[in-house]
């Protein structure tokens, strides 16, 4: 099968979507990150899949890379003053809404039931998924993500002002050297990737699409979901939680709070990976999502 992105409309939005095969393969949907494009997965990981036989297929959420913008700026502490009271937020969307987007991918392409895999704001994703479309999903993997428990540790001062910082002018060199530095906060310190690996990854994803407007209303998604602690204790979708020890970004007590409050859930804490998806542990991944996912066949 070729790999072409193309745009598909799912759940009242157009959605950019590659379906990379192999065509008759179970199929395993990726789902990003906040603010992180289709092109941020590794190709190691991708392709490792696909080898095993999966149906590799990945999108920009909305709000991000080539799928539909949407508008409005919410306050965000007006969003989680709502969540703190019990009330509804008043955001543009919510993490129901970018859940219902993934089964509005499976839908366009005739697929019944997926794998679904997400990373940070995609685990919180792939758990609403979980919970609103169980029929759906044969396997759910959630990594370096959380419950949206307001007891657990939160990320460091230094990873959270790497994430929120904006660049000084919109050069687009400036802008990927903004993008490395903050990456470098919170990459695996095991793993560190090289300057040139580094820049070839941001210099990806801006290329793809650089909006950074997106960010606003997908982190007031996040934070207008609250906790998923309760609603997760009813999922009987099989689940994996896989988590870095060094994660300054979403502590490693937010994956074992994923794990915990799924039941049967399988939990997989990996020494020396922070928010980030390193090569060189491209093969464990593999390996552990790919017997995730054909164990609940």
């Amino acid at each position: 099968m070729t790999m072409v992105q193309r745009q598909i409309e799912a759940n009242g939005i157009t959605i950019n979507v590659e379906d990379r095969g192999p065509e008759g393969g179970a199929p395993i949907l990726f789902v990003n990150g906040y603010t992180s494009t289709m092109m941020s997965w590794p190709a190691e990981l991708m392709d490792g899949l696909k080898a095993r036989g999966f149906r590799v297929i990945r999108y920009d959420n909305r709000d991000v890379g080539k799928s539909e913008k949407l508008k409005g700026q919410p306050n965000i502490r007006e969003v989680a003053a709502s969540v703190r009271e019990g009330k509804a937020p008043d955001i543009p969307y919510t993490l129901a809404d970018m859940a219902a987007d993934g089964i509005g991918v499976l839908d366009a392409l005739g697929i019944e039931r997926a794998h679904v895999m997400g990373i940070s704001m995609g685990g919180m994703i792939v758990q609403k998924m979980a919970i609103n479309h169980a029929d759906r999903l044969i396997s759910v993997t959630s990594i370096m993500s959380t419950t949206g428990n307001p007891d657990l540790p939160q990320a460091t001062d230094e990873a959270l002002a790497a994430l929120q910082a904006q660049p000084a002018s919109e050069d687009r060199e400036e802008i990927l050297r903004h993008r490395m530095k903050g990456r470098r906060v919170y990459q695996s310190p095991a793993y560190p990737r090289s300057d040139e690996a580094l820049y070839e990854l941001c210099a990806r994803e801006y290329d793809h699409m650089y909006y950074p407007e997106g960010g606003l209303r997908q982190y007031a998604a996040i934070v207008g979901d609250g906790s998923r602690v309760e609603r997760l204790k009813d999922v009987a979708v099989p689940f994996l939680v896989i988590h870095g020890l060094a994660d300054p970004l979403v502590p490693p007590e937010g994956g074992i709070d994923t794990a915990r409050s799924v039941p049967g859930a399988k939990l997989e804490l990996v020494e020396g990976m922070g928010h980030d998806m390193p090569v060189e542990l491209c093969p464990r991944y593999v390996e552990l999502i790919a017997a995730h996912a054909d164990a609940a066949k």
